[in-house]
């Protein structure tokens, strides 16, 4: 791979985001009736490559199970304001009511309620008593207080989500979550990230886990570029962790990882553009924080939003445009990529002579930077 001179002591690899890069047509088109979107992390099968991320602004009980049924995977933030009140709307309400100059100290204060394990328990309940795939996501930091509780609710994917996580963290003041060995001891899969060069991947790959989540501080919500100066172009850490993937399938004889861009995934044509680069599966923010049904009211935030000592997010307004069913499936509203998401992809993949999510992997990219 070739680098580039900064400055004469350093040098760097250029690197690519979605903005930088678009996906040529073949010799072949399709009709979009004949594409198939689906795709299988271990047992559960999904129609739409789609994971909802789980942060609260978008995740509700009420908004999973919708999107389960509508053929993706809500999956819900289990250290979030759903675990630690019985009903949050009065907290949504206040971030929502909340200026610019307070709303981190708002946030803070309304998250400093601890979380409650039955509530972690009764919301996974509520997820398979409506038939849906239950997913629920913690921090590495809360994993080894909190992880029993969610797998013996009857969790069916468990995903471990940082801004990065990494399959070697070192501490001298406590003990850090080895992540092999508890993955090898669960018995349900295990979906880690966020991570974005391949060598991180890799390793994340030899833990044992089923996927893997792919981005870093490239969310909307997101400051950590601003905050911590790091940051990963999306398009070249999904093709990075890509290739993990393959040399890992050799080295394991045969295991394949999923890889799910995570992140930065605010309209169609940047999903579209994540599985052309690589990525097995999406899991979308900011695009689905636009539905009627989310429960910020078209404000949209993560975890970092309301770090007690590192604020690296803030409050961003989305603005309310439709139904979920409809940014999802459409129509469309307005020709911004906003709404009916998968028909994009559908069009996107008929477009170039793709069948399936697998194939489209091969489209030729090219670079518009």
């Amino acid at each position: 791979m070739s680098e580039i001179e900064i400055g004469r002591n350093k040098r760097g690899r250029r690197s690519y985001s979605f903005d930088d890069v678009a996906v040529v047509p073949s010799r072949r088109t399709r009709d979009p009736e004949d594409v198939s979107t689906a795709w299988q992390v271990d047992a559960y099968r999904f129609e739409i490559p789609i994971f909802a991320a789980p942060m609260d602004s978008l995740m509700s009980p009420e908004t999973a199970i919708q999107l389960g049924q509508l053929g993706g995977l809500g999956v819900l933030d289990l250290e979030g304001l759903w675990t630690r009140y019985e009903d949050p709307t009065p907290q949504f309400d206040q971030v929502a009511g909340a200026s610019d100059d307070q709303v981190v100290q708002v946030m803070r204060e309304i998250y400093e309620e601890p979380v409650k394990p039955e509530l972690i328990r009764d919301r996974i309940q509520q997820l398979r008593d409506a038939g849906v795939t239950a997913a629920g996501s913690l921090s590495p930091q809360r994993t080894q207080e909190h992880w029993k509780t969610v797998v013996d609710a009857g969790v069916d994917l468990f995903f471990i989500r940082g801004t990065t996580v990494s399959a070697e963290h070192v501490s001298t003041g406590r003990e850090p979550l080895n992540l092999k060995r508890f993955i090898y001891e669960l018995d349900v899969p295990v979906i880690v990230g966020g991570c974005a060069t391949y060598t991180a991947a890799l390793h994340l790959m030899r833990t044992g886990a089923a996927g893997v989540l792919v981005g870093f501080g490239g969310g909307a919500s997101q400051t950590t570029r601003e905050t911590l100066g790091i940051s990963v172009p999306l398009a070249s850490a999904v093709a990075d962790v890509a290739a993990a993937r393959r040399d890992y399938m050799d080295e394991s004889g045969g295991r394949y990882v999923h890889v799910i861009a995570d992140g930065g995934l605010g309209r169609s044509g940047d999903l579209v553009k994540a599985i052309a680069c690589g990525a097995d599966g999406l899991m979308v923010g900011a695009a689905l924080a636009r539905a009627e049904e989310a429960p910020g009211h078209g404000h949209h935030w993560g975890s970092e939003a309301h770090h007690q000592t590192l604020t690296r997010g803030h409050r961003v307004d989305v603005s309310t445009v439709a139904p979920l069913e409809q940014i999802l499936f459409g129509p469309s509203l307005a020709a911004d990529g906003t709404t009916n998401l998968v028909g994009a992809l559908r069009h996107a993949m008929a477009t170039t002579g793709y069948l399936d999510l697998k194939e489209f992997q091969r489209v030729e990219v090219v670079t518009t930077a």
